[in-house]
């Protein structure tokens, strides 16, 4: 049922994005889908920091780092780093997951509802422009094994990261999809 409920959101954001005749991408390579789960989070984010009961997080979480050394970034192949953005979006679901758990205010709940299903169409779309990475099983409690992580403990700290995480790997990922550059030239 959550896979139909995620299609569901990407396909409103394609309708969203069809009234807008000035883009010549299709909407799996518009660049506009992913500033939309940008502004989603930031929002997400500001709801969070207001928040004053039923907040949840009562423990840390391991998120992926969102810093991007542009050197090594461009010498990986386009597989390796469709890898890292997928296991990245893994480590944010399974956070934003838990932190659900932890959430009793109804708001908040469906935030964090909203940006896991955003998390999930995101791996659908790399899915679609042939960028599916192999994402290895995360343990829970722990940072995983050869991969960068950070430890967040609040629930703002989180959307940030998540965030960040979206403006610049994912970006980075989709900008240069081979799928996507097809369109362009």
């Amino acid at each position: 049922m959550q896979t139909f409920s995620d299609l569901v959101s990407v396909l409103m954001v394609f309708v969203w994005l069809a009234g807008d005749p000035v883009s010549p991408l299709s909407p799996i390579c518009d660049l506009r889908v992913l500033d939309h789960f940008v502004r989603e989070a930031r929002d997400s984010e500001v709801i969070m920091r207001g928040c004053r009961g039923g907040c949840g997080v009562t423990k840390s979480y391991f998120v992926p780092l969102t810093s991007v050394n542009f050197a090594v970034w461009e010498q990986t192949d386009v597989q390796g780093q469709a890898e890292e953005v997928q296991t990245g979006l893994s480590l944010l679901v399974q956070a934003l997951g838990a932190a659900r758990s932890t959430v009793s205010s109804s708001p908040l709940a469906s935030a964090l509802d909203n940006n896991i299903s955003n998390m999930h169409s995101l791996g659908q779309i790399l899915h679609s422009v042939h960028l599916q990475g192999k994402s290895a099983a995360l343990p829970d409690d722990s940072s995983p094994a050869g991969i960068q992580t950070q430890e967040v403990s609040t629930l703002p700290e989180l959307l940030q990261v998540q965030s960040s995480f979206l403006r610049g790997k994912v970006r980075l990922l989709l900008s240069a999809a081979p799928a996507c550059q097809k369109q362009n030239g």
